[in-house]
């Protein structure tokens, strides 16, 4: 059996719920494009990357060829800019629950905690809830090629952690999140509902049901 040296979080869904803000900042794009944006659409943008979440959104209102890869940065610039706006509203207030306590347990233990997000705010989020020194490593999409659910993300996290994938728990609330984590040879814990994230490990439906004691009796129980 593996001993387990580290967790990994994704940021969006598992430590705040800034997903809210995403789903906001996405849908004030598509209304200025007439493209019909619902929150049911919003949860296949869960966990991929700004140009990949924009790209399905011309998809899905038949503009993709309407516009080059200049225009198409242009928009998710534009996207960002509203995104940015709405997180200046985030406090530490925000954090989801459970989620302080959980980190306070695993820095008393040892673990090495890392955050795994494709956003490229991770850095501003994690300030405004005042919990950048709670982390001993953040990656982020400006430090990766290859967004979820591709493993480099949960890869390049334990490289800079110093440990080995296989040593490493990682925390998702995402589908593609959890393929990412499998694929980088990790254990996974998903946040949500059970039929999305089928493919983790262990699923709770909220944070506050997230403790370490919990995570390491089904971890060993499953190994």
């Amino acid at each position: 059996m593996n001993e387990i040296k580290a967790f990994i979080f994704d940021l969006d869904g598992v430590i705040t719920d800034s997903a809210e803000y995403h789903f906001l900042a996405w849908k004030a794009l598509s209304d200025e494009l007439n493209i019909p944006f619902t929150r049911e659409f919003n949860e296949e943008l869960k966990g991929i990357s700004r140009m990949d979440s924009l790209e399905k959104i011309l998809v899905n209102g038949q503009m993709s060829g309407a516009y080059s890869e200049k225009e198409k940065v242009q928009l998710a610039t534009r996207k960002n800019a509203h995104y940015c706006t709405l997180i200046e509203q985030i406090t530490p207030q925000d954090i989801l629950p459970g989620i302080k306590e959980l980190l306070i347990d695993l820095k008393e233990h040892g673990y090495k905690i890392g955050v795994a997000s494709v956003s490229k705010n991770a850095f501003t989020v994690l300030s405004a809830l005042q919990l950048n020194d709670m982390f001993d490593h953040i990656v982020d999409a400006k430090k990766i090629v290859n967004s979820k659910p591709d493993p480099e993300i949960f890869l390049r996290a334990a490289e800079y952690l110093s440990v080995s994938p296989e040593d490493c728990i990682g925390i998702e609330d995402a589908a593609a999140g959890i393929e990412s984590i499998k694929s980088a040879g990790m254990y996974a814990v998903g946040v949500g509902s059970k039929d999305i994230l089928k493919n983790a490990d262990i699923v709770v439906e909220s944070t506050n049901e997230l403790t370490l004691s919990m995570i390491l009796e089904k971890y060993n129980r499953n190994i």
